[in-house]
């Protein structure tokens, strides 16, 4: 059996997806190609891949449900691949649970990059130690990347939990945007502050305030975890 990390690519431009499959084999991955929002849907379940890379103009499906559709079963990460620059594009993609994002037309060699970048980060959660994080009516578990709240168990798209927890270890300690940019989604990583806000907005929308602590927002600074 192949020990391969397999990845899931979806585009309805097939030459576009059988070059980055062919980049893609190249670093040792192994690959799938479909080429419509109903097959990707279908695919995932039999593929199981480590990661997909999804295009959001899709025909039958568009990426945007199909990320929604994957969401509902699994938080491997995602990656979303869109010829529209406008920020609104980008922010619905991370609202529904999409990893990183990148604009078309993109350099290869660096679609490789955030690839093993977004599968490092992921990965850490089978090699996280890390004792759980109990807070009131929450405990955070980085070794199973589970969050209980309020009993129920969470399972969190990995940026999210990432962030939850990374606040959650510093309590009261006041970080930028561009320090969280840094520290959860890593030096490779492209994007803008906003990212930071549509994450925070998501874990609130999941987890609302509580009495003793708060994703709270320092106006003009950035964001805290506030333990009461």
């Amino acid at each position: 059996m192949s020990n391969k990390l397999k990845i899931l690519i979806v585009d309805d431009d097939e030459h576009i997806a059988e070059l980055i499959s062919l980049y893609l084999n190249k670093e040792g991955y192994e690959t799938k190609e479909v080429y419509s929002g109903k097959d990707a849907i279908e695919e995932f379940s039999i593929f199981s891949p480590h990661l997909v890379l999804l295009d959001i103009m899709l025909p039958e499906v568009d990426g945007y449900q199909v990320c929604r559709e994957i969401r509902k079963i699994s938080s491997v990460p995602i990656i979303m691949l869109t010829a529209k620059g406008e920020i609104f594009d980008k922010v619905l993609g991370l609202e529904l649970g999409a990893d990183d994002y990148m604009v078309k037309p993109f350099d290869n060699k660096e679609l490789v990059a955030r690839v093993k970048a977004v599968l490092r980060r992921f990965d850490k959660k089978e090699e996280n130690t890390q004792n759980k994080i109990v807070v009131p009516n929450m405990t955070i578990n980085p070794s199973t990347y589970i969050v209980t709240y309020h009993g129920q168990n969470l399972e969190l798209p990995p940026k999210e939990f990432e962030l939850l927890t990374f606040l959650a270890q510093h309590p009261n300690q006041v970080f930028t945007r561009e320090q969280l940019l840094d520290k959860i989604w890593g030096y490779e990583f492209i994007g803008d502050t906003r990212t930071v806000d549509v994450h925070v907005k998501r874990l609130r929308e999941k987890m609302p305030f509580e009495d003793v602590w708060s994703i709270k927002t320092v106006w003009g600074v950035g964001y805290k975890f506030e333990n009461k």
